[in-house]
């Protein structure tokens, strides 16, 4: 399957806010914007950002563009308002819960007029109350992949759509064993990158000159990235998590990775993390 390319933005905003007394002169209020400082990401002792701490990942912007949205990258003020409306009023605690981009896809069929409402999809006992769950936040993107521009993955080669329905298949049936079961169910990973929003979703990130380590929150997956330049492991040497070698580029730091032990949905990735005002 081609390389995917997913762009991660981890977007840190510094507010100053300039109190103004009633009938303040105008000079006053020119000064203290004149005085406003630029921000400026924290960075290491190398130079680079620091990207270490503690973060959440509660986006609900979808992997994938939905189709009703093909051709436009981002949503307008309005219509972002509209969402956020109608997502607090499915998932505010007052409904099922819903997970992954089910949720913005939901929102998104609400505000169309072609869906009403939210009910689980399992058939049997229902998902957990919404109140159980974070509320996500909301922006005017429209998909988290914005290469290529349609906001959409490329398409699979025979071999990964042939792993995928074997996956679905073995989901269906019966397990002759614990192979049949998803790595998520048996608790051994959730993949790599990890794309898990607004449930379990907090990642650990520490960072020195020579490495990157990025730990999950869902089943405690810690990547191990190294910054030496050094190759990828042989072939032959597969991971759950694959081989991870990064690189910086200005402020963006790069992620590339390959080696993953074979699976339905992914043979390689390239992330970029990148530091914004």
């Amino acid at each position: 399957m081609k390389d995917r390319y997913l762009f991660f933005v981890l977007g840190l905003t510094a507010l100053l806010a300039v109190a103004q007394g009633q009938g303040a002169p105008q000079t006053s209020l020119a000064k203290a914007t004149s005085s406003k400082q630029t921000w400026a990401p924290p960075r290491t002792s190398d130079g680079h950002p620091d990207l270490q701490g503690f973060w959440a990942n509660n986006n609900a912007t979808p992997l994938e563009r939905p189709k009703e949205l093909a051709g436009r990258a981002t949503l307008s003020d309005e219509e972002l308002a509209a969402m956020k409306k109608k997502a607090h009023e499915l998932f505010g605690g007052n409904g099922d819960a819903a997970f992954g981009d089910t949720v913005y896809l939901t929102v998104l069929a609400n505000v169309l007029g072609t869906k009403t409402g939210f009910k689980s999809t399992d058939g049997e006992t229902g998902d957990y109350s919404s109140v159980w769950t974070v509320e996500r936040d909301w922006e005017n993107r429209t998909s988290l992949i914005t290469d290529p521009p349609d906001g959409r993955m490329p398409a699979m080669t025979p071999e990964a759509q042939k792993r995928r329905e074997a996956a679905r298949t073995a989901m269906t049936r019966p397990a002759t064993g614990p192979g049949d079961r998803s790595l998520s169910e048996r608790c051994l990973t959730y993949g790599s990158p990890q794309l898990t929003a607004g449930y379990q979703s907090y990642y650990q990130i520490v960072q020195t000159p020579q490495w990157v380590m990025i730990m999950t929150e869902m089943i405690h997956d810690a990547r191990e990235i190294p910054l030496d330049g050094g190759p990828h492991l042989s072939s032959a040497v597969q991971q759950w998590l694959g081989d991870s070698r990064g690189h910086w580029e200005g402020d963006t730091l790069v992620v590339d990775t390959t080696n993953y032990k074979p699976r339905a949905f992914m043979s390689a990735s390239s992330e970029k993390l990148h530091v914004t005002e």
